[in-house]
């Protein structure tokens, strides 16, 4: 199924109008755009012209859909409570807004069989325009050596203070050449600010100092970043402390995240 440009807007608006409220955001992109930034190994099983979209989470999200999805539903056993509150909104955006359309829905905690990612999050927020993925590549005369240095992305509104959520494939819906590829915002074009930056990102995760490379305009509640701060077994306690769950639940720890904070999972 051809879509136009017009369609492409009809997809994205009916995805904002659901998870925006929720502190979601939502950029389109071709798979070809995906695909010509990696090698056959980790490139998406679909057309050049095929749409998809990635979905971004803002500082509101904890606020606005873990803390009352939590409330409302709480968790199941041996899952991330943030994953599954994750899904729950962007499945029930999907089945609500396309039900008859085939949508490949990815999540960044997901592997497939090889335990490789579903999808690479930082490259799919890149190439959309999201969000500016700065790698040690971005930077001439690398004072590293042969260091190995994880790449992270930054936000031009939020700086760090977002995660990567989600890829939507929209399957058999293709696009011609009126989506037009965006050049992310490079936040970070000095070479002294993207050494600063991936030596935070790297060095000094623990102290979020690389979510303020840039001033965001909101960052993350206190009570968002005691969870996050904490070991994910730990994050059960949190959540009883606050009346999440109850005090009495024995549950076992969780299984620890597929994503550590190293590459960005929060």
């Amino acid at each position: 199924m051809a879509a136009s440009t017009e369609n492409v807007e009809s997809v994205t608006g009916l995805l904002e109008d659901c998870i925006s409220k929720h502190g979601f955001e939502v950029y389109p992109l071709k798979v070809g755009w995906y695909n010509s930034v990696l090698p056959p190994s980790l490139q998406l099983a679909y057309p050049d012209d095929c749409l998809a979209v990635v979905i971004l989470s803002t500082p509101a999200m904890f606020e606005q859909a873990f803390l009352p999805f939590m409330q409302e539903r709480g968790c199941q056993t041996l899952s991330d409570p943030i994953d599954q509150c994750v899904k729950h909104c962007v499945s029930s955006a999907v089945s609500e807004c396309f039900p008859g359309q085939k949508v490949d829905v990815r999540y960044d905690y997901e592997l497939l069989p090889s335990r490789k990612p579903k999808f690479l999050a930082q490259t799919a927020a890149h190439v959309s325009g999201a969000a500016f993925y700065y790698q040690k590549s971005d930077v001439t005369d690398q004072p590293w050596g042969l260091k190995k240095m994880f790449g992270v992305c930054v936000h031009p509104r939020f700086g760090g203070w977002f995660a990567i959520r989600a890829l939507l494939v929209f399957e058999g819906m293709t696009v011609g050449s009126e989506l037009v590829q965006p050049v992310p915002p490079d936040c970070v074009p000095s070479r002294e600010g993207r050494i600063k930056l991936l030596e935070a990102f790297n060095l000094h995760w623990q102290d979020w100092s690389y979510r303020n490379i840039v001033s965001p305009v909101s960052t993350y509640s206190q009570k968002q970043m005691d969870y996050f701060s904490a070991k994910p077994a730990q994050r059960f306690t949190l959540l009883r402390t606050w009346g999440f769950l109850p005090r009495d639940d024995d549950q076992p720890d969780p299984c620890s995240d597929t994503q550590t904070q190293v590459t960005g999972h929060s």
